[in-house]
């Protein structure tokens, strides 16, 4: 793959994974609840659903998704339940006064772990943007499976790591909420964000 391409394709994928989403709503408050560890877990779950994403696109699935009303509208409003539901639950958690992970009810890392998958495969406006996108930088004369490796493999490791960024950026201003008052203004702020991401969803269209 020429390299030009790569490099502009790399600033594309780091504008699409710096802007503010469910993604990066759901890695800052797993780890302002439950720590860095279980932050982690939830950007591994985040990534296996950008991966599943990916093969769609590349299966050609993407573009079934991009074109039919009915499969967009079935999985965009599954996503925009699901993200309603985690904001409910984010505003109605009163939590124990703290967001230090010691503190915090135990949680199981698979059941974060296959939330966070779910915030990314129930999004279909990834997936239409991953079909409009990709498609500009592969060349018609080099292996598709190669390119689409390359450029997937790519999209994954930057997400990755703006998501570690978030992760991080989580746990500094963290102790920042130590009474009960301050956590549940957050746990409502958090909700508030996963509410308002399940509605901006809801906007979109196949556009």
């Amino acid at each position: 793959m020429n390299i030009e391409i790569w490099i502009t394709f790399v600033m594309a994928c780091f504008v699409l994974a710096i802007s503010p989403g469910a993604g990066a709503v759901n890695t800052m408050a797993i780890t302002m609840k439950h720590g860095i560890r279980r932050g982690a877990v939830a950007i591994a779950g985040l990534q296996v659903g950008n991966a599943n994403n990916i093969v769609l696109v590349g299966a050609g699935l993407g573009a079934l998704l991009a074109q039919s009303d009915v499969a967009f509208s079935v999985v965009k409003w599954v996503g925009v339940a699901y993200l309603i539901y985690l904001g409910i639950q984010k505003c109605r958690d009163t939590g124990d006064g703290s967001f230090s992970p010691e503190k915090s009810e135990p949680i199981g890392a698979r059941k974060l772990f296959f939330q966070s998958v779910i915030v990314n495969v129930t999004n279909p406006k990834g997936v239409v943007f991953l079909v409009a996108l990709l498609p500009q930088f592969i060349s018609p004369n080099g292996s598709y499976l190669h390119q689409m490796l390359i450029l997937g493999g790519t999209l994954l490791v930057i997400d990755t790591i703006v998501m570690v960024g978030y992760a991080l950026l989580a746990t500094k201003v963290a102790h920042l909420v130590q009474n009960a008052h301050h956590m549940k203004v957050m746990n409502r702020l958090f909700g508030g964000l996963f509410i308002g991401a399940g509605s901006l969803l809801a906007a979109t269209s196949r556009s």
